[in-house]
């Protein structure tokens, strides 16, 4: 058994690392804003050269205007978050220049400063998300500046990409208190709750679901069973025993789906195997205790 104290240090390592997503996906939209202010720093070196052209005196600064990036800029959650987490990405202003000055070598960016129609709100995000895509998701140097400052930035990246795409999708009102920032999750309180109750329970019970996944592996070295595979079926073990609410096949299929993701390219087979046995010896032992009718049906 864990030791309650180790359950509660860990616990909160596990609750920063959740907030850490949400830190990653506040950087990124504040490094598209900036991106997007550099047009004036842009124009002003140019204005500062020697011998300027008519066009370095007179510059196009559309992107600084960007109906999307002002705002976001403008919205209080961002603000609020932005600092929060401390972000300047003009600490280090050559990445964002060299960002800036790659945008400007593409012909999506030549386009966009060519249109002539209005910009609104809905068109303004075209050249976000390509700044977004192929530009700063690509970019070695912001990867790396990301690495550096996230450990797990190769499994949340994908997370955080939901939730810019999100945010782009859902910023809608030209008033920037009406828009709404992507949260974590739609309900928050309560799925940090479920998380907490899972990550303790598991844990402290962690003896007794070894046991059950022994039992029924047997005939396997436990050499050849992948460490996140016991985890994952000790996860799903914990929420069939110990949450009344969740339907036994939504907690079958979330594991088995977790597993496609995180786990070997067998993992799922065996996994629902080893599931499927040990679900139905708790049956027998009326040991998964269930609200609602169908909730244990597999």
């Amino acid at each position: 058994m864990t030791d309650k104290k180790d359950i509660v240090s860990n616990q909160k390592k596990l609750m920063q690392s959740i907030d850490n997503v949400y830190e990653m996906y506040i950087r990124m939209l504040a490094l598209l804003v900036d991106v997007t202010e550099y047009t004036a720093h842009d124009a002003l070196e140019r204005a500062n050269k020697h011998l300027p052209t008519a066009e370095d005196l007179s510059p196009n600064q559309k992107l600084l205007h960007n109906r999307f990036a002002v705002i976001l800029k403008e919205n209080p959650e961002y603000v609020s978050a932005v600092n929060r987490y401390q972000v300047n990405w003009f600490a280090d202003p050559e990445l964002v220049k060299s960002i800036f000055n790659k945008l400007k070598t593409t012909k999506e960016y030549e386009a966009y400063l060519a249109e002539e129609a209005e910009e609104t709100l809905e068109s303004s995000k075209e050249i976000i998300k390509f700044i977004f895509r192929k530009l700063l998701l690509k970019n070695q140097n912001i990867i790396q500046a990301f690495e550096d400052k996230f450990i797990n930035w190769p499994v949340d990246r994908e997370v955080m990409q939901g939730m810019i795409a999100k945010t782009l999708k859902n910023f809608t009102f030209e008033d920037s208190f009406k828009n709404k920032l992507t949260p974590i999750s739609a309900d928050w309180d309560e799925d940090s709750k479920f998380v907490k109750d899972l990550f303790a329970y598991t844990l402290k019970n962690d003896d007794k679901y070894q046991e059950l996944i022994a039992e029924r592996t047997k005939n396997w070295e436990s050499e050849r069973i992948a460490l996140m595979d016991t985890i994952l079926m000790k996860m799903a073990i914990c929420e069939l025993m110990n949450f009344p609410s969740i339907p036994v096949k939504v907690t079958i299929n979330e594991y088995l789906e977790l597993s496609k993701d995180y786990s070997t390219p067998k993992s799922n087979s065996f996994i629902n195997g080893i599931l499927d046995k040990i679900l139905n010896d708790l049956k027998r032992t009326n040991s998964i205790k269930k609200i609602g009718r169908g909730l244990i049906e597999d």
